[in-house]
């Protein structure tokens, strides 16, 4: 995604990132940290985050988000990799197995093996 263009693409895959979060609860820079995957532009990362909640998809307390229940990713359909060269969308690492989310926006990704279980809170 274009941080200076980041567009409604970004909202919705953000907003279906937030959807299919696999925790109790996230303190909100944890749920920042997640959504700068996919912008690091502050007015869409907050259109995201009222997104999501005014679809039900998270309630926020203070500084606290709570997933409401979403559907979680299936690692075996879901989540595909790749070989190749790639640079980690989370941590920038160079990577040579690319993990990528398979959510309706489109491809979200490559995340490294550890990043991959951060993102989607299998970790």
């Amino acid at each position: 995604m274009d941080e200076a263009d980041p567009g409604d693409d970004a909202v919705e895959l953000g907003v279906q990132l937030l959807a299919r979060l696999e925790h109790a609860e996230l303190p909100l820079p944890e749920v920042i940290d997640r959504i700068e995957t996919v912008t690091a532009h502050p007015e869409t990362t907050r259109a995201i985050l009222e997104e999501a909640e005014k679809r039900g998809h998270i309630t926020r307390e203070g500084d606290t988000v709570k997933p409401n229940g979403g559907q979680f990713l299936s690692f075996e359909s879901e989540v595909v990799s790749r070989e190749g060269e790639f640079d980690c969308r989370r941590c920038g690492a160079s990577i040579s197995t690319g993990y990528f989310m398979k959510l309706e926006a489109g491809e979200h990704g490559p995340f490294g093996s550890s990043c991959i279980r951060k993102v989607t809170g299998r970790e």
